[in-house]
């Protein structure tokens, strides 16, 4: 008998099933070859149903070949080091963390385990699993029950492994080239340097229903923290942004509450607190109270002045710098009165006087800027639009402008419930005393404080302050101009040109509201605030001598019939009627 007939046949058809092949192989053959077709298809079905399991990662990760390790073979202390060699580490190592093994005694800030999230042992381990994990003594997580369910594929009945570690901030490094896809995140450093690492699974979770909840404690002077995830950008070099998405921050004040939707790797970016110490805290209130109250006084002196201008020769600039001038004057007044009030009150609640005078105190600054702003408006036409720049009643409808539009937006924060007691929390530089300051302003209780204040009294001014510094560029660019082309004079004559200059320079810049763009300095160090407190404080004695400047323009005017200076010209700004 032949050595095929002892075996049996492996037939194969061919695509029109019309030709059938005999293969008449020896019996070791035939063994050896159907032993490998066995093990391929079995490899074949195992990376398919891998496929089906791990979404958005590719085969070659999950079925290995040649000679790579399987994952179960990878060390967990080895896993960092291994891929950061590689391009995309971040990938890599999402997905060796979930199938390490620990070898050795691993670290304490490695968390690692095994969850059986199905539903017949759902309460007997996975409220077990409620408690928190924490990799260090700062840091904290909390997975609810209805993550881990959907880390797993549908139907599956495999253990779920979750870790929790942390890692060093300098490992996440933003690209080199600012492509179109680049995003940039929120400004801040990373709190304490460390990257809190959360992954259940392979299975890439998103959208939860129930969100993660993390804790970022710190000992530190911090003004405010975001919570935010890394997002890599550049598969290739790993390279990626912190983004807030899907995250919501809560600061209790020792440590940051981070609740995402998805699981990723998570840190807290903040900026340093600028500390105020209670000595510096009561210099500040003491420069102000008195600046203000010189303020109050000059303005009333700086609007007798500009009436008896206006009376000896009618002009437009004079009754924008009154109107101007009324405005500071019910500002610093208002800001003393809230003061007074809120000093009064104690720790009393507020009431309805409190709320009128944060109402008042509002409305005065907003009207102080927005004359600022029209008395930069005011400038723009004079220097730009020279001729035919007639208007019809101009006050009257500029009044209606600076006037008009803080009373509407006032009235809209006051039926909105803004105004009220605010208490503004100091902390020495060593945290060891508190203090509080009170102010008749917007109550704090009030859920939209914080946006009304950076929209009302940030970013308006901001904008005031960048039109009229273009202004006030132009002024200067005008100036040099003049000199430049003049006659050459005496030595004498140009250092008594320059002070003008530098004086009609430094008093449109007090008219112009440039110093409340100081406000920026605030958050970098405390001279800057200092200077900015001293410069806004006094901000009515600069209108009382930019009063005096034009009274002695007036009489030399009324002894000499010569023609204006260019600098004379632009101290009045004035539209003659």
């Amino acid at each position: 008998m032949l050595l095929g007939e002892r075996f049996p046949r492996i037939l194969h058809k061919t695509a029109s099933h019309q030709e059938t092949l005999l293969l008449d192989w020896g019996p070791v053959m035939q063994v050896l070859v159907l032993l490998f077709w066995l093990s391929l298809s079995y490899a074949d079905e195992d990376c398919l149903e891998s496929n089906d399991v791990v979404t958005n990662i590719r085969p070659a990760a999950i079925c290995t070949k040649g000679n790579d390790k399987p994952p179960e073979s990878k060390d967990c202390e080895d896993v960092l080091s291994e891929c950061l060699a590689q391009s995309s580490w971040i990938r890599c190592y999402k997905q060796w963390i979930v199938t390490c093994k620990s070898r050795g005694r691993s670290s304490s800030s490695f968390i690692s385990r095994t969850v059986d999230p199905s539903e017949e042992k759902k309460k007997r381990l996975l409220n077990e699993y409620q408690r928190k994990e924490h990799p260090t003594p700062e840091h904290g997580v909390h997975i609810p029950s209805s993550a881990l369910q959907r880390s797993r594929a549908p139907e599956s009945k495999d253990l779920v492994v979750v870790v929790v570690t942390v890692l060093d901030s300098a490992y996440f490094k933003p690209p080199k080239k600012h492509g179109r896809r680049f995003l940039p995140g929120p400004p801040g450093t990373v709190l304490g340097g460390t990257v809190l690492v959360v992954q259940a699974g392979l299975n890439p979770l998103q959208n939860l229903s129930e969100p993660i909840t993390m804790t970022f404690k710190h000992n530190m002077k911090v003004a405010n923290g975001t919570c935010v995830f890394w997002e890599e950008i550049n598969e290739e070099d790993g390279t990626g942004h912190w983004s807030t998405f899907g995250c919501i921050t809560i600061n209790t004040g020792n440590e940051f509450i981070c609740r995402c939707n998805h699981l990723s790797f998570f840190a807290v970016l903040v900026n340093p607190d600028l500390s105020l110490s209670e000595e510096d805290a009561f210099n500040l209130s003491l420069i102000t109270y008195v600046g203000s109250a010189l303020s109050v006084i000059f303005t009333i002196i700086s609007l007798i002045i500009y009436s008896c201008l206006n009376k000896q020769q009618p002009e437009r600039a004079i009754g924008l710098h009154m109107h101007l001038t009324a405005a500071l004057l019910c500002l610093h007044l208002c800001f003393l009165l809230c003061c007074l009030w809120a000093w009064r009150l104690g720790e009393q609640q507020t009431d309805w006087f409190c709320g009128a005078l944060g109402f008042l105190l509002h409305w005065s600054l907003l009207a102080a800027v927005c004359w600022s702003a029209l008395e930069g408006f005011h400038l723009y036409l004079l220097l730009v639009r020279v001729f035919n720049i007639y208007i019809r009643r101009y006050l009257l409808r500029l009044s209606v402008v600076g006037w008009g539009m803080p009373t509407l937006i006032a009235l809209i924060c006051g039926v909105s419930g803004v105004y009220g007691k605010y208490t503004l929390k100091l902390r020495d530089s060593d945290n060891s005393n508190n203090s509080t300051i009170q102010l008749c302003w917007m109550n704090n209780k009030f859920i939209h404080t914080q946006a009304v204040i950076y929209a009302t009294t940030m970013v308006f001014p901001c904008l005031v302050v960048v039109f009229n510094s273009c202004m006030l560029g132009l002024v200067v660019f005008k100036l040099w101009r003049l000199r430049a082309g003049g006659a050459p004079n005496g030595a004498r004559e140009k250092t008594s040109r320059l002070w003008k200059d530098c004086v009609t320079v430094l008093g449109l810049s007090c008219v112009l509201g440039l110093p409340f763009g100081l406000s920026s300095a605030t958050y970098v160090s405390l001279p800057g605030i200092y200077i900015f407190t001293v410069l806004n404080s006094v901000h009515g004695v600069f209108m009382f001598l930019w009063s005096l400047a034009l009274t002695y323009k007036s009489r030399s005017d009324a002894a000499s019939s010569s023609k204006y200076t260019s600098s004379q010209r632009i101290m009045t700004t004035s539209f003659n009627s």
